[in-house]
């Protein structure tokens, strides 16, 4: 069983107008990007990220295609590791 936590905010409506969102739009908005530093910062995972932002996963990796962000964004040494272990692994695999 899931435990929900309520958290209120208050913005100003000026806020609102000026962004042309309705609180709604707004709160969506706001946990989306929430969701999406905490995701970058390697604090949620994805599934946890799209969790939070109220999207399924598949729905937050089309919003974050849809925004321009990389789903994975790895440095070039992380690249090199990676590649690295997948052709031992694939070498392992061709022993068989």
């Amino acid at each position: 069983m899931q435990t929900l936590t309520d958290i209120n905010i208050q913005v100003d409506n000026s806020i609102l107008f000026t962004l042309r969102e309705s609180k709604k739009e707004f709160t969506r908005n706001l946990l989306f990007n929430n969701a999406l530093i905490l995701y970058r910062k390697n604090k949620l995972s994805l599934g946890k990220a799209a969790e939070l932002s109220g999207y399924s996963r598949l729905g937050f990796i089309q919003k974050l295609q849809d925004e321009g962000e990389y789903i994975f964004d790895y440095d070039d040494e992380t690249v090199d590791d990676l590649i690295n272990k997948a052709g031992i692994v694939s070498e392992m695999i061709g022993k068989r």
